[in-house]
């Protein structure tokens, strides 16, 4: 039964963007129509940033070409739109590096705590061809490639009733990760303990005290309300994990080459133009958690954090599975 009902929450959205261009061809497959899927609300920073990247697609094309969002994690969780644009079910998503790491083992970069020293490493490897060559491109032989990239912050420690002051203080903290073995080897190095969970899931484990503490960007303390629960935010800056913009390949290729100059253009675009819209909206979330959720922001001894993981830094230069990637990037970087 469980099986039933799975493939059936699976066919739905498939049905739902199979639907017939006027000149009878399928939307999202063979018309100029393409289906974006993505998890986050209508009010994020990145949903207004792809809703750009549609308009530019649309303006850029003169009208040949459009772009259909669907926010909210309607088609389903983020590994479930990358497997229905990998199929062509939809034709782009945006997902978190961190959710690529199962089909590409590159990605996994991203989720090294402290591979980049600060945001400025970031954008000179994002801004690499190199670097971007290698990650957007890897992924073609299996279904889909990245256009782009977006700006989702600085990845800090929140705890609920704890203030850590430096990695001492993580000694025990039940920790919610994301579905990531990086990520878990990172708490583990911490002296914490990793619980992985669904985001939605977060504020209420954290309310009822399943975990203690949560990491991400300013945004979950406002956007998703955890600023109610948890009452200190710790810049640990421990990861710089981007989003991603992925197309299917096949369906990128269907495009003229004047018709892919278009979408890639406009992909670069938003991304640009996402980075005013993300910095003034964490000023704005950071000074709403501040002063009407009474969250305590509070500096810590980085130092302490960036000992703490030098192996996990040491095994993945030295990987055959990420060892490339790993001197590619930090070459980029520095």
């Amino acid at each position: 039964m469980r099986k039933f009902i799975g493939g059936i929450a699976v066919l739905i959205p498939i049905l739902l963007l199979a639907a017939c261009g006027p000149d009878g061809s399928i939307l999202g497959q063979g018309g100029k129509e393409l289906k974006l899927a993505h998890n986050q609300s209508l009010d994020h920073p990145v949903h207004k940033s792809l809703a750009e990247f549609a308009r530019l697609v649309e303006d850029k094309s003169e009208g040949e070409i459009s772009v259909e969002i669907f926010a909210n994690g309607q088609l389903g969780s983020e590994r479930e739109a990358i497997e229905l644009t990998q199929t062509g079910a939809v034709d782009l998503s945006k997902v978190s590096a961190s959710a690529l790491e199962s089909f590409e083992s590159d990605y996994s970069i991203f989720s090294v705590p402290y591979v980049f020293e600060d945001y400025q490493q970031f954008e000179k490897a994002m801004n690499n061809k190199e670097v971007t060559d290698r990650l957007y491109l890897q992924t073609e032989d299996i279904g889909f490639r990245a256009l782009t990239y977006y700006n989702a912050g600085e990845r800090n420690l929140y705890t609920k009733n704890r203030e850590v002051k430096d990695v001492s203080g993580m000694e025990g903290l039940k920790v919610r990760v994301q579905p990531s073995q990086t990520s878990v080897g990172m708490i583990e190095s911490f002296g914490a303990v990793p619980t992985s969970m669904a985001y939605g899931e977060v504020y209420t484990a954290l309310q009822a005290g399943v975990i203690d503490a949560a990491e991400n960007n300013e945004t979950a303390l406002v956007n998703n309300n955890h600023g109610e629960v948890a009452k200190y935010y710790m810049y640990t800056e421990h990861q710089i994990v981007p989003d991603m913009l992925i197309m299917n390949s096949a369906r990128f290729d269907r495009f003229s080459e004047e018709e892919q100059q278009v979408i890639l253009e406009a992909a670069e675009e938003s991304t640009i133009y996402h980075e005013d819209v993300w910095k003034e909206t964490i000023k704005e979330n950071t000074e709403i958690a501040k002063n009407e959720m009474n969250v305590k922001f509070v500096e810590v001894d980085k130092q302490s954090f960036i000992d703490s993981v030098q192996a996990m830094h040491e095994d993945f230069a030295q990987s055959e599975k990420t060892g490339e990637i790993y001197k590619l990037v930090k070459g980029a970087a520095e």
